[in-house]
């Protein structure tokens, strides 16, 4: 796996998302959740705008353009009208810094 550093944990605040370059295709959201730090591609996989502007709520992050939200522990949909799945991948927290590695997505089987 190969982490690099995304953002310190301050500046994402619990139930926040905050959109992270990573140069290149790496365009990723980091969001803050009561239950941890999750990484998700930044891109709405059906109306291809940033989830990073949604809402947060609970481990889901919801696209502001039409309510699709999306599980930010699998990256898949849970609701109309997305139906691909968006990548999510591996973070740590390491020393006040949240880590993502972009290059390993997780792999999730959809249900």
């Amino acid at each position: 796996m190969s982490f690099v550093r995304a953002c310190a944990v301050a500046e994402v605040p619990v139930g926040s998302a905050i959109p992270i370059d990573l140069g290149g295709d790496a365009e990723v959201a980091v969001v803050n959740t009561a239950d941890g730090f999750f990484a998700i591609r930044d891109v709405c996989s059906h109306a291809e705008v940033p989830l990073s502007d949604g809402d947060v709520d609970g481990c889901t992050l919801e696209c502001y353009m039409h309510g699709s939200r999306f599980d930010l522990r699998t990256g898949l949909p849970l609701e109309l009208p997305a139906v691909a799945p968006v990548p999510v991948y591996p973070v740590r927290v390491d020393d006040g810094n949240v880590f993502i590695d972009p290059e390993n997505p997780i792999r999730i089987q959809e249900q």
